[in-house]
């Protein structure tokens, strides 16, 4: 039996995780493989993704690491280049790059803004802006892009950077997916809500409940209709569903994995 992204070749950027566990990236490495796909792996930090790497080569699956800042436009075309260098094609993207960082529109300084800016949105609009002409000039491709529900509501903490970025993200994807469209090309967004990745006991228990995991995760729980936190697999097969054929009449369009908390009245 075939995959159902058999011989794609998919670049994941953010494949490295802070922690163990299933972070976005790591997860859609894995499963992206697990499905077929031969994964072409980014992130910044190499040791990031010494764990990715070693279950997405125990799928059987070719993965290839690619060490990058996505917020320079040189080292992104370089990446692409060497993708297509390595497997002659991109099918796929996903850019899962983020992160977030306290602070309202007072207290927050502006070159947090500026980093924000970058790290969340610009990375975004430079790996599509490197990938689109080959995906185009293959008239196919499957661009996904992740969001927040921080980029949709309040979800309980001031991080307007990371809110006004992740909001940005998702009409990027839709201005982009109409453009493209009559090329054969499909973007659409991924918008998790407030998962239990790797970052929360490695960042956001610091930054907003004193260290204290055990607290952090009981409030975020408490937001969630459903009454359990989801992990970057639910990302990840979210973004698996709209990188395959299965979506081939999607673009322009949201996932949204929070467990029913965007939705939520209370």
């Amino acid at each position: 039996m075939t995959g159902r992204l058999q011989d794609k070749v998919a670049i994941i950027t953010g494949a490295g995780c802070v922690g163990p566990g299933w972070g976005n990236g790591r997860a859609a490495c894995v499963r992206f493989a697990e499905e077929g796909a031969r994964v072409f792996a980014v992130d910044l930090n190499p040791a990031a993704m010494e764990d990715t790497l070693t279950r997405t080569r125990a799928t059987g699956a070719e993965v290839a690491p690619h060490h990058c800042d996505v917020t320079d436009r040189a080292a992104v075309e370089a990446m692409v280049a060497a993708c297509i260098a390595r497997f002659g094609r991109v099918d796929i993207l996903v850019n899962n790059v983020g992160g977030s960082a306290k602070g309202g529109a007072v207290d927050l300084s502006e070159e947090d803004w500026d980093r924000q800016m970058a790290f969340n949105l610009k990375s975004v609009y430079l790996t599509c802006r490197a990938v689109l002409p080959h995906m185009a000039g293959q008239g196919a491709g499957a661009i996904v892009n992740t969001s927040s529900t921080s980029g949709t509501r309040w979800t309980g903490a001031a991080q307007v950077a990371y809110a006004s970025s992740k909001a940005a993200v998702i009409q990027f994807g839709k201005v982009t997916a109409v453009e493209y469209a009559p090329k054969g090309v499909r973007v659409n967004t991924v918008v998790p809500g407030q998962l239990h990745t790797p970052m929360v006991e490695a960042r956001l228990a610091g930054q907003r409940a004193g260290g204290d995991v055990d607290g952090l995760l009981a409030q975020r729980v408490a937001r969630i209709p459903m009454g359990w936190m989801g992990d970057g697999r639910d990302t990840a097969n979210a973004a698996l569903f709209l990188a395959s054929d299965e979506a081939r009449f999607i673009t322009g369009s949201e996932i949204t994995v929070d467990g029913g908390m965007s939705v939520r009245c209370d």
